[in-house]
């Protein structure tokens, strides 16, 4: 069986975005993190895919800015315990699709996705 599944925030137009452009649509599962956060399993889950908790970070949320995490040092436990802090920290939407991982809006990503969902 396929897993399909997408980390994403309703109001987030960026996760709004992606989810109509590459066309996701019902056989996917939603999972809004700000109603139903992501437990530290999936976090890890997700890291392992990527590759790192900090392929996984948002460094453009407000918090960032308001923190002024860009003058310190974090490393990947810091990187892990901010996105289970608060979802804000976590780049959205992440799109996994069996062992694949697609994170954020970018055009390239957006491409990546939409040439794996049609394989």
């Amino acid at each position: 069986m396929t897993t399909k599944k997408i980390f994403y925030l309703k109001n987030c137009e960026t996760s709004q975005r992606v989810i109509r452009e590459a066309d996701l649509s019902d056989d996917f599962e939603f999972q809004d993190i700000k109603e139903d956060p992501l437990t530290p399993q999936q976090l890890d889950h997700l890291a392992a895919l990527a590759g790192s908790y900090e392929a996984l970070f948002n460094r453009r949320c407000k918090k960032y800015r308001e923190r002024d995490l860009k003058n310190e040092y974090l490393n990947e436990k810091d990187y892990r315990d901010l996105i289970l802090e608060h979802y804000t920290f976590l780049k959205r939407p992440v799109v996994v699709i069996d062992d694949q991982i697609f994170i954020g809006g970018s055009e390239k990503e957006i491409k990546r996705l939409m040439y794996y969902r049609d394989m």
